[in-house]
């Protein structure tokens, strides 16, 4: 035992399973697999799928996920974003839909992998939090109008989801009474349960219980309310490994790529919101490996795409979980209701999982982070608008798409705009100070500009328009250009400074740039620039703070006098 417990792989066995973490693993594990079997459902209802492959990603994700990820407590399951977008993704219309959806699960999951295996966390910077609060509002209220259905018994006509919940809405004569009983009341009791000692379990608690009153009407009264066993055929076991239809490739690409995008930010809250319980960072790019691997296995055993969930996590980490043993063991709880109590899963009443939806859309809306993102501004307010309408009226796997696309443009266009032009004035006893620039170029003068900002292809039009205008009385002067601290420029900036410079050499004038980066140098070279100005117009940046300037600025006062015709 002692030779053992020096091999590095036992001590970490040896670590998950202590005996002080064992039991309250056992626990917390046990809680969660309880209450992933009616989210499960629920979310493959959201999809439009049969509610057996949200079980299926419930538990086949999260045992792939827990072998890889770096947040302990990262429980990689099925959620509401993610099904909103498979809803959307017309996989009806594939030859083979059910094998589109695990087909759609492993797709997504190479995806996450490349994306973690390239630090694909950098990708995370161009979702922008307006896109998401706009995004996840959306499908909150997306959850609510697609649940309509199954919580009044009747459907509404049309393309549209929108369209369809207005229409059935302005038909109440359709309505199954029964079936709103059923969901009204579970609705009632998660909210109530949630808020006792239960906490999470008062979800399966409210579950059982409305489909024990659905039980009643159908028994009893002779008003049949609809179960999950009418529209899915429950299995009597685990199933098999599958095999993916690779000609569907093409058709899902879009689809995963925008599941990956969702999987992996929500993925990023959970390690941010759920920290480890030794204190050890979690790595990204590892949890996005961890998501893709979830992915993986869950479509090889037939089950939906699935992410890093906020809410089973936050479950898991709650309930007093200490190791990550504790999501195997709500793998195996869930595996051993599935084994030995499929007709009881059989038997959850329909209009039961539409009010734990509907609550779990209503919680999606967050009014706080909408005021938060209106409080910053115009632009912030715009993109998440505009995500939350398109995110409506579009598929969501295209929505977000565009609301990242937008937002980036948007920012690119507010950039560019923000470019500033100081003009630096050399004062006795060595200070500088700073002005607004001047007009136009005198003659027989040095004018020291610095721009601020970011410089590149966007903003070159501002600059040309921010620097001093040259005229016939700019004669025999020096602008001498302070590039310290900017790294990119671009042939479209080089192209402004190039103009510039010719409009000053007509005069009998001359551009000097003060330049601290190779890559502005490599620029300058490519566009001809630097031949232009040769040796004596560049001067390159050093470790002291302002030296090239000044010494830019005596060589131009020095160029001045020699260009200045005696009077």
């Amino acid at each position: 035992m002692a030779r053992a417990s020096r091999i590095p792989g036992w001590r970490r066995v040896r670590r998950v399973f202590r005996r002080e973490t064992l039991g309250k693993d056992a626990i917390a594990g046990s809680i969660l697999g309880i209450v992933s079997v009616p989210d499960g459902l629920a979310l493959g209802l959201l999809a439009g799928l049969n509610p057996i492959a949200g079980l299926y990603g419930y538990l086949f994700g999260m045992v792939g996920a827990a072998f890889f990820t770096s947040s302990t407590f990262m429980a990689v399951q099925a959620t509401s974003a993610m099904s909103i977008v498979i809803a959307d993704s017309g996989l009806g219309a594939l030859p083979d839909p059910r094998t589109a959806v695990f087909t759609l699960a492993i797709l997504t999951g190479v995806v996450m992998i490349i994306a973690g295996v390239l630090r694909g966390g950098r990708l995370l910077r161009f979702v922008p939090t307006a896109v998401m609060v706009g995004f996840v509002s959306a499908i909150g209220v997306n959850i609510i109008l697609g649940q309509l259905p199954n919580l009044t018994g009747s459907t509404g006509r049309g393309e549209h989801r929108i369209v369809r919940s207005v229409d059935l809405l302005i038909h109440p004569g359709g309505f199954h009474w029964p079936t709103i009983v059923v969901g009204i009341v579970t609705m009632a009791l998660i909210v109530v349960l949630k808020r006792t000692r239960m906490g999470s379990f008062g979800i399966v608690v409210a579950v059982i219980g409305g489909s024990a009153l659905a039980a009643l009407f159908t028994n009893v009264f002779d008003d049949r309310v609809a179960t999950v066993e009418d529209v899915a055929d429950i299995p009597t076991g685990l199933p098999l490994p599958a095999i993916p239809s690779f000609e569907s490739f093409a058709a899902l690409i879009v689809p995963a790529l925008s599941l990956a995008l969702i999987g992996l930010v929500q993925g990023a809250a959970v390690a941010a919101a759920v920290p480890n319980p030794d204190g050890r960072p979690a790595d990204s790019s590892r949890n996005f490996i961890g998501q893709g691997a979830g992915n993986i296995v869950s479509g090889l055993f037939q089950g939906m795409p699935v992410g890093g969930s906020m809410s089973t996590s936050v479950i898991l980490a709650t309930s007093g979980a200490r190791t990550r043993l504790a999501l195997f063991i709500a793998a195996g709880v869930m595996a051993v209701l599935v084994l030995a109590a499929s007709g009881l899963v059989g038997l959850v009443a329909m209009p039961a999982l539409a009010a734990l939806l509907i609550v779990v859309g209503v919680q999606t809306i967050k009014p706080a982070r909408i005021r938060s993102v209106m409080g910053s501004g115009p632009l912030q307010t715009t993109i998440m608008a505009v995500t939350f309408v398109l995110t409506l009226i579009v598929p969501a796997q295209f929505a977000v798409l565009i609301g990242v696309g937008l937002a980036i443009i948007m920012f690119v266009g507010q950039q560019s705009n923000r470019l500033r032009l100081r003009q630096l004035e050399f004062a006795s006893g060595g200070r500088i100070r700073e002005r607004d620039p001047i007009q136009r170029v005198p003659a027989h003068s040095v004018v020291v500009l610095q721009p601020y900002g970011s410089v590149f292809f966007a903003s070159a039009a501002a600059l040309e328009e921010q620097l001093p205008e040259v005229d016939d009385e700019s004669r025999g002067s020096v602008v001498v250009l302070r590039l310290r601290g900017i790294d990119e420029v671009g042939l479209t900036f080089v192209a402004v400074l190039d103009r510039y410079l010719t409009e000053l050499e007509k005069r009998g004038s001359t551009l000097r740039l003060v330049v601290s980066s190779n890559r502005v140098m490599t620029h300058l070279q490519a566009g001809g620039l630097l031949d232009r100005l040769g040796e004596q117009g560049l001067y390159e940046g050093t470790e002291w703070l302002g030296e090239s300037t000044r010494r830019a600025h005596d060589d131009g006062l020095a160029w001045v006098r020699a260009h200045t015709p005696p009077e």
